[in-house]
């Protein structure tokens, strides 16, 4: 896992976290959806890089 892409990762769910939060405020329902889904798609992605770093350790 490189430094880039957990930035990237990082970047992303809180990107996610911001629309989630903004769309709550606002009532608007669609926006927290993609906010959550932003947030899921980081967190999938940081647990493939960790997986995929483990085998190529061992």
């Amino acid at each position: 896992m490189g430094l880039g892409d957990r930035i990237h990762n990082a970047a992303e769910k809180l990107h996610g976290k911001g629309k989630k939060t903004a769309g709550e405020a606002s009532g608007n329902y669609r926006m927290r959806a993609e906010g959550k889904g932003h947030e899921f798609k980081a967190d999938l992605k940081q647990a493939g890089e960790r997986i995929r770093h483990a085998f190529k350790r061992h």
